[in-house]
């Protein structure tokens, strides 16, 4: 039987890009805020880790990720449900209760979603399902964000272009970004599904999906490989376990953390607000997760556990 996890988490994950771009917009520019700085959704970095759960654990569901039918179209959430767990029941006579706790148990089963919740809305069964793991924007961090573009040719000839001869193809632009460092804050709350998981059965999140979740985070965007992403790596990722029971809230970690132009991973912000006795005492254990051989980590917290990244 697997054992279930019962301590809060705090943390975050820096991703490193270069020569690349993490997460485009919709003019397939490095995101940016209003005042310049580059940035990523979390849903970016949900998506790294999704990606790695579905290829490297094939026993595993994940249930929020896009799969194609024979047209090679997207499957819609009615066809995606039927995929995993036949069609929805369409039977009055079980009531919409019944049918919301079945299309409930069935989704717990899936690991994506009991990392991250999910929308489930159909005319059989409405759910909201809290995430048990919040993951925030990735900010750059780097002390640079230079976006750049480049035209890059196709080999074919525009079928637009109505002249009999000719000798043009089409032309594009890419854009990248030189060099950057996002950081994600990530929080880890067990009960955010208590009450969903009580009605369900669902023994909740366990020990063996973190070990995944800590694993995908750790080398998702690496494994995830594309022209457009090609120079994005996971860099590092700092995990504060609290104590069983602790009630502690941290702060972002995004402000906290800095990578100068050295090109040096900066916690001392953060080891600063660990060493304190009220929030240290509550703390169980403080893991980093890095290649030595690459990545220099100055101001490290006291006492901290140091892994390699992969």
């Amino acid at each position: 039987m697997k054992k279930s996890f019962n301590r809060r988490v705090f943390g975050c994950a820096i991703i490193k890009a270069i020569n690349s771009n993490y997460n485009a917009d919709f003019t397939s520019q490095p995101r940016t805020l209003p005042d310049g700085t580059v940035y990523a959704t979390d849903k970016a970095l949900k998506y790294t880790v999704r990606n790695y759960l579905v290829k490297n654990f094939a026993n595993e569901k994940v249930f929020y990720f896009k799969n194609l039918n024979e047209e090679m179209q997207p499957l819609d959430l009615g066809q995606t449900y039927a995929k995993h767990f036949g069609e929805l029941s369409k039977d009055d006579k079980k009531g919409i209760s019944s049918v919301r706790k079945t299309v409930l148990t069935n989704l717990l089963t899936c690991i994506d979603v009991r990392l991250f919740g999910g929308t489930f809305a159909s005319k059989s069964a409405n759910l909201h399902l809290h995430g048990t793991v919040q993951i925030t924007h990735g900010v750059n961090r780097f002390t640079e964000g230079i976006i750049y573009s480049e035209q890059i040719s196709s080999p074919f000839r525009n079928s637009n272009d109505k002249s009999t001869d000719s000798m043009q193809t089409t032309l594009g632009t890419q854009y990248k970004l030189r060099e950057g460092h996002y950081v994600h804050h990530l929080s880890i709350n067990p009960r955010n599904l208590e009450e969903m998981n009580i009605i369900s059965g669902n023994a909740g999140l366990t020990t063996d999906d973190i070990q995944k979740l800590k694993e995908a985070l750790r080398n998702g965007a690496t494994f995830y490989d594309s022209t457009s992403k090609s120079g994005v790596e996971n860099e590092l990722l700092l995990w504060v376990e609290l104590k069983e029971g602790s009630k502690l809230v941290l702060p972002s970690f995004v402000e906290l953390t800095a990578v100068n132009t050295e090109k040096e991973v900066d916690l001392s912000l953060i080891a600063a607000l660990l060493k304190k006795e009220n929030i240290k005492s509550q703390i169980e254990k403080v893991e980093i997760f890095y290649n030595k051989e690459i990545t220099k980590v100055i101001g490290r917290p006291e006492g901290a556990i140091l892994n390699d990244l992969n």
